[in-house]
């Protein structure tokens, strides 16, 4: 990677020192001009009319999302944000009462609220599986839990509140092996890391583009294996899902696209393909590589510095780094980051139901550098905190 090349196509990098890519990346010129081009033919022409025009390239987004996960494009549905997706496929789902849902203490906030509200509707019954002792999902316990009620294991890939990687490829193994549905929420790790849904042992996966693919904001897509399509059942229809019949009825487009929406910003569509399509160029594994060496520098710059307590869990960890300073609250210290020149951002209790009712170490500063960030950017940045630490 040249990253003083891909810092000049990435106009963010010459204001701030961006660290809250687990929020937003910063766009590339490349994904900017994909979405801005699209909107001035819009302009120009009328929004049917550029969607016809373009129909070729906007199309070619699912394969470009399929390939970046190793699926299919039929594989994939578009969506407006990783939640909208991940709806989509858990109410896909028919539960009874007695039925049971295996989850993790690392489940995103929004997902817990679903399995509560499912368990609200139809009885079913929601099992935390304990940590093991590098506070990652213990999947020995996991294996132990599985039984004959179990209708879904639904895990976060990475939590929004800190550095784990849960160990998803053993976990598909044991989903597998079980005959069980796996949901595995994506949204931190596509884009940070290689995500490869065949080693994983996924049946549904959802992302978002907004993050570390560095897509537009309002993106999101679901990835669906075929063979998974007949235990589920959309719970919305419209004219892009289905085809009627003539008479009373209807039949399911086939593939993914049964779970998708007919209308849809296709400029931000365009966008998440040209951010797709650059991280494919640039390499996965290189992203990968670069984005865990540089969150390890910052993890082990800040637990050097007095007065500063990293809280992630795992025996893996990402580029995401959360950090407590003593005397002061996390969005007092985001603020001050702010006011150097340096983006984060606070985890949210609410968003990790089920780490807070375990650890109750939130809210915490957030910090998430990508590949584009520089040594230079990581040891500026923990310079800051370490003054912030010591003024206290």
């Amino acid at each position: 990677m040249d990253i003083d090349v891909l810092r000049r196509g990435t106009p963010g990098t010459g204001n701030r020192i961006h660290l809250n890519n687990a929020g937003a990346g910063l766009l590339s010129r490349r994904t900017l001009e994909a979405v801005v081009s699209h909107l001035e033919l819009e302009a120009a022409i009328g929004g049917y009319e550029a969607a016809g025009q373009e129909r070729d390239r906007i199309d070619a987004t699912y394969g470009h999302l399929a390939r970046l996960v190793g699926g299919r494009a039929e594989e994939v549905a578009l969506f407006d944000n990783s939640t909208r997706a991940w709806n989509a496929a858990f109410f896909a789902m028919a539960f009874k009462p007695g039925d049971r849902i295996l989850t993790g203490r690392a489940e995103y906030g929004s997902n817990v609220l679903a399995y509560l509200q499912m368990a609200q509707r139809t009885g079913v019954e929601i099992v935390v599986v304990p940590n093991d002792e590098y506070g990652q999902l213990d999947t020995v316990a996991l294996a132990n839990l599985i039984d004959a009620r179990t209708k879904l294991v639904g895990v976060t890939h990475v939590p929004t509140s800190g550095g784990l990687v849960n160990p998803v490829a053993e976990i598909g193994r044991i989903a597998r092996a079980a005959g069980v549905p796996f949901l595995l929420d994506a949204t931190q790790s596509v884009g940070q890391f290689p995500v490869d849904v065949g080693e994983l042992g996924c049946d549904m996966l959802t992302a978002t583009g907004r993050k570390f693919l560095r897509g537009p904001r309002g993106t999101g897509f679901l990835w669906v294996r075929s063979g998974a399509l007949a235990c589920l059942e959309p719970h919305v229809v419209e004219v892009a899902a289905a085809t009627w019949d003539g008479n009373r009825g209807f039949s399911w487009h086939d593939g993914a696209r049964r779970f998708g929406t007919w209308e849809m910003s296709y400029a931000n569509v365009l966008g998440l393909s040209a951010a797709a399509q650059q991280a494919w160029d640039l390499g996965m594994d290189e992203i990968g590589r670069r984005a865990f060496a540089l969150g390890a520098r910052l993890r082990d710059g800040l637990e050097a510095v007095p007065g500063v307590t990293t809280r992630d869990l795992g025996r893996q960890r990402c580029a995401i780094v959360t950090c407590g300073v003593d005397g002061m609250a996390a969005d007092e210290v985001a603020l001050a980051l702010a006011g150097r020149g340096i983006n984060v951002s606070v985890t949210d209790p609410v968003q990790t139901q089920f780490d807070t009712e375990d650890r109750n170490v939130h809210p915490l500063v957030r910090l998430s550098p990508h590949y584009y960030n520089t040594e230079e950017e990581i040891d500026r940045a923990v310079e800051a905190v370490a003054e912030l630490a010591s003024a206290r």
